[in-house]
């Protein structure tokens, strides 16, 4: 083993906040115990500004959602894994699709061959969507669909499979992650241009609003965000700036803010500083409030109070002593229960390796359960309001935040950073400065450059997918082909491609009209490219 004598890490937060070496009310912190402080800042749990949660009781009354992140190969091996999951006490889906899903590609398409069913499972049918879901009662499990440019196919398997169940739309539970501009801003996984991407997802919500009232058809990403690279503050201020961008389309559409708002969701990342990111999430609840009350006029509760899901962050993993993540996933899990989320993600230990194994999988459940069941956390209300570090840091980072956010509306909004490419440089930025302070030793990363350990130690068994997938996949494609009315789809889909050509008309209905006719993903997503074009990046 060896131990570096490096120069001294700074005592700052990844937002580049000072991190004293005591707080108090005389020492750089807020006075907590000051009356009008704890009114103003703090409140109380389930009443504004929700810094110390959206419910008065919180965990007492509910505990978060345990919603494991999963997909992998075929419909029917995900289908396994998501019953498994549910039968050792997991109780929220989210799937994971793999990339030729994400992009709106077949199966047999040239450009999806080496990816079926790699990094996620492949949906390209309602045939898949049915078997994908098989023996598991929609109306009964809250569904997080992990998509974004295809999420209005997406979510149109997954109402048609519920209708053919007869299962009433109203009764359908979960989350359309459905945030494309953060694939603009971060991830890459686009397929149209931002204007008309951006239409796709506000026609979604604006039906999703009007028709499935238990589902949240949008959960705007400020993880892919601080996955790229991002520090807290600029997870925060971007998420709310892309958040502000639907909700003014959708404004723009005659809806009110307090009709969508209340179906508005939330995806944050954990991080490794363990103050910071509990400080962050009680910022972000008082943030979004400011926000929806000052800015947008709302009086819902449930469209101040914010509601968002956690996972730990997968760039905090390393394939160098890869039992180390465990510990990781632990904390952050442990800073996102006390910073209050509904809905929780921990990470398995070896997916900077490989897709998680079910002993990995199961060990990141357990992980949830254990700090659900024996620590002691969700039994008080924000166990750690008041606490002069977390206090003052919470103070910071709103202020912070807000005053980018603010920078952001002067520039135009979103949108416009977006598509100047200003936004990018400035997380490239961010990323930059962080890769170089673990380099250089500033930022220390056990097992990576400290507390290394000789050699490279015992390989870990890793899921492997089978090469045979893609064969399988194509079949089925072929076989769901020759089964459907071709007239049928070749009608669905002249009317989606006149609607996508009329920029007034919501397309999510003829998109849903073409998945009961039998229409695959390539084909409703090539339709589309013919009317919107495909984008290729700045």
């Amino acid at each position: 083993m060896s131990v570096e004598t490096q120069e001294a890490p700074q005592f700052v937060t990844s937002s580049g906040i000072e991190v004293k070496r005591v707080y108090g009310p005389s020492a750089g912190g807020p006075d907590t115990g000051d009356g009008a402080y704890a009114a103003r800042q703090l409140g109380r749990a389930g009443e504004p500004p929700y810094t110390r949660g959206i419910h008065k009781t919180m965990y007492r009354r509910r505990l978060w959602t345990m919603r494991q992140y999963a997909g992998f190969g075929t419909a029917s091996e995900t289908n396994a894994r998501f019953r498994w999951l549910l039968s050792q006490g997991q109780t929220g889906l989210s799937t994971a699709f793999d990339l030729p899903t994400q992009i709106g590609l077949d199966a047999d398409s040239p450009r999806a061959r080496g990816e079926v069913g790699r990094v996620g499972v492949h949906v390209g049918t309602l045939g898949d969507m049915e078997r994908l879901f098989d023996a598991i009662p929609l109306e009964e499990v809250s569904t997080s669909l992990t998509i974004n440019a295809t999420a209005p196919v997406l979510l149109a398997f997954y109402a048609a499979v519920a209708k053919k169940r007869k299962i009433p739309p109203e009764r359908l539970r979960g989350t359309l992650q459905n945030d494309v501009l953060k694939e603009f801003l971060a991830r890459g996984t686009y397929i149209f241009p931002p204007g008309p991407s951006l239409r796709l997802a506000v026609d979604t919500i604006e039906h999703a609003t009007r028709r499935f009232a238990g589902f949240h058809p949008i959960s705007i990403s400020g993880y892919h965000i601080r996955e790229a690279g991002a520090t807290a503050v600029q997870e925060l201020a971007f998420t709310f700036g892309n958040a502000e961008v639907y909700i003014r389309a959708l404004l723009e559409r005659g809806l009110s803010i307090d009709t969508f708002g209340p179906r508005l969701a939330f995806f944050f990342g954990c991080h490794n500083h363990f103050l910071e990111e509990i400080a962050k999430f009680r910022a972000a609840r008082r943030l979004w409030h400011r926000v929806m009350k000052e800015e947008y006029g709302a009086r819902d509760p449930k469209t101040l109070g914010l509601k968002f899901h956690v996972q730990t962050c997968g760039s905090t993993l390393t394939n160098q002593q890869p039992l180390n993540n465990a510990i990781r996933v632990s904390i952050q899990a442990m800073a996102a229960a006390l910073g209050g989320a509904q809905s929780l993600h921990t990470n398995s230990y070896d997916e900077a390796l490989a897709l998680p194994t079910e002993e990995s999988a199961e060990l990141a459940l357990r992980t949830q359960q254990v700090l659900a069941c024996e620590t002691g956390v969700p039994d008080a209300v924000d166990p750690v309001g008041g606490a002069y570090a977390v206090e003052a840091l919470t103070d910071e980072i709103e202020a912070r935040a807000w005053d980018r956010l603010k920078k952001v509306r002067e520039a135009g909004g979103m949108l416009a950073l977006i598509e100047q490419g200003i936004a990018q440089a400035e997380i490239q930025e961010a990323a930059y400065r962080a890769q170089r302070e673990v380099e250089t030793g500033r930022r220390k990363i056990v097992g990576v450059n400290c507390f290394q350990s000789e050699g490279k130690g015992t390989p870990r068994p890793t899921l492997k997918i089978s090469p045979k997938i893609e064969t399988q996949q194509k079949r089925r494609l072929a076989a769901f082909r020759r089964g459907r009315s071709a007239p049928r789809v070749q009608r669905a889909v002249r009317a989606l491609r006149s609607a996508a050509a009329s920029p007034r008309e919501n397309i999510f209905p003829l998109i849903l009209a073409g998945v009961e006719a039998g229409a695959t993903i390539g084909e409703i997503c090539d339709t589309l490219r013919e009317v919107f074009t495909e984008y290729h990046g700045r």
